[in-house]
């Protein structure tokens, strides 16, 4: 029954009524691709049986005196062919509407959420139970061993709340640029979201990082500078690159919530230090990596973000205010930016379930752009989202893995040209070489099986 129960906002929430703008609606995408079309009366079903394991999903955004906060609600989502613009609005002020949807496309499954809800990670554990309940009443599966361990009440706290330590102080921010370099082009008159996807083997991509001894995530955020610095020029390369990297705070704190539950590490690098060869912009990642990300600093760091929260001063503050103080304060912080790669990491599903699903990949509508990273099996999946209507970074970024050995399978909701032609020419050239790989694939077996 709506209004029976309400949820403070946790830290990571509380700012992002105040921030959303133009094409930064603060929508997020995760897809399931499956090997089959998505039938959409059994994806509702399957909707409908998993919601009441995410409660607080449920609920609609209110505005109080002091701070926004969810309230409860009755309200169903109801599945959709897919109709919108990827990464549209989903929290529109006085409206009382749910904030997130499902849809579906030929053999993708969608769900979008207001980052108010939860973080990727949260969002995730839903579209799989999602997944799960569709593919057992698609094909019968009898499963009983339950993946999630978690109960609603795990899934309903605020993990920020439980680990902050009344008076302990946090860590001093290391001192960011006040400006960074910003991506050029020209952006969509819409406002809509720009989606372009890169699949590539995740042994081949872990390979490659791992020959450097590297991580993927960090190994990524070199590549991405680097397709960068490509294309800046000298006036502007006196200009840093600032990469925000959100880190996955369960990794550090035991938690099993399903609400936001992240830190995020700014990652710097200055256009002189580069000698021309991805090992020097390599180093400083990777060192930067490593400081940030120390167990004793993210806590530090995790502390100083609910010690603001905790603030008396800031709690007394009227809403209408702190709107407008943190608008101000985010425009700035913005600035320092250039643009944000989020490691989703692995997903994985019970054993029954594999066969039938081909891939993930996430998208995060961004001001600029940010890149999500995520990987199922050996598919390892690049969302990028950004306002831009072309993307020469952004093919750069995937040209260096081609050069690398990587192979790179692209996917786009845009018909577009870089300055090395037309991106649905190569996308077409790719799409035929699988097809004669395809089809010389049992030629070869042949040939083995006689030897």
């Amino acid at each position: 029954m709506a209004g029976v129960k309400w949820y403070e906002l946790d830290n990571a929430a509380k700012i992002v009524p105040s921030t959303t703008r133009g094409a930064d609606t603060r929508v997020f995408r995760i897809s399931c691709e499956l090997k089959e079309e998505v039938d959409g009366t059994l994806l509702q079903m399957a909707l409908d049986q998993t919601v009441p394991d995410f409660p607080h999903f449920s609920s609609v955004l209110r505005r109080g005196l002091f701070w926004y906060y969810l309230d409860s609600s009755n309200l169903r989502a109801v599945v959709q062919q897919e109709n919108l613009p990827a990464c549209s609005a989903l929290y529109k002020n006085g409206r009382r509407t749910l904030l997130y949807r499902v849809n579906y496309y030929r053999r993708r499954i969608n769900l979008e959420m207001f980052h108010v809800l939860t973080d990727g990670t949260g969002a995730m554990s839903f579209l799989k139970a999602i997944v799960c309940h569709y593919l057992e009443l698609a094909h019968g599966i009898e499963y009983t061993e339950a993946e999630e361990t978690s109960g609603v009440k795990d899934r309903e706290s605020d993990a920020f709340s439980r680990y902050y330590e009344t008076g302990k102080k946090g860590a001093p921010r290391e001192k960011d640029p006040a400006r960074a370099y910003h991506l050029q082009g020209e952006r969509d008159e819409n406002l809509e979201s720009h989606l372009l996807e890169g699949t590539v083997s995740t042994v081949r991509f872990l390979k490659a990082a791992r020959d450097r001894g590297t991580t993927a995530a960090a190994f990524s955020t070199a590549l991405f500078m680097e397709a960068i610095l490509d294309g800046m020029s000298v006036r502007d390369r006196k200009l840093p690159i600032v990469l925000s990297v959100p880190v996955n705070l369960r990794n550090y704190f035991p938690s099993e919530t399903a609400r936001n539950f992240f830190g995020v590490i700014n990652v710097a690098f200055r256009p002189e230090d580069y000698d021309g060869t991805l090992d020097s912009i390599l180093r400083v990642v990777q060192e930067s990596f490593q400081r940030q990300l120390e167990q004793d600093q993210v806590a530090l760091t995790m502390q100083g973000y609910s010690k603001l929260e905790h603030n008396i001063m800031i709690k007394a503050v009227p809403l209408a205010i702190k709107n407008l103080v943190i608008s101000m304060v985010n425009s700035r912080v913005q600035k320092g930016i250039t643009g944000t790669v989020s490691n989703v990491g692995r997903v994985t599903l019970p054993e029954p379930f594999v066969p039938y699903v081909e891939q993930f990949s996430c998208f995060m509508a961004a001001p600029d752009v940010q890149i999500s990273i995520s990987s199922f099996g050996n598919r390892m999946c690049f969302g990028i989202a950004s306002p831009f209507e072309a993307h020469p970074v952004f093919m750069r970024f995937f040209r260096k893995m081609i050069a690398l050995g990587i192979d790179v399978e692209i996917a786009s909701n845009d018909s577009w040209e870089d300055e090395e032609g037309s991106v649905a020419d190569w996308i077409a050239e790719q799409m035929e070489r699988r097809r004669q790989e395809a089809a010389e694939e049992p030629q070869a077996e042949t040939a083995e099986g006689g030897q």
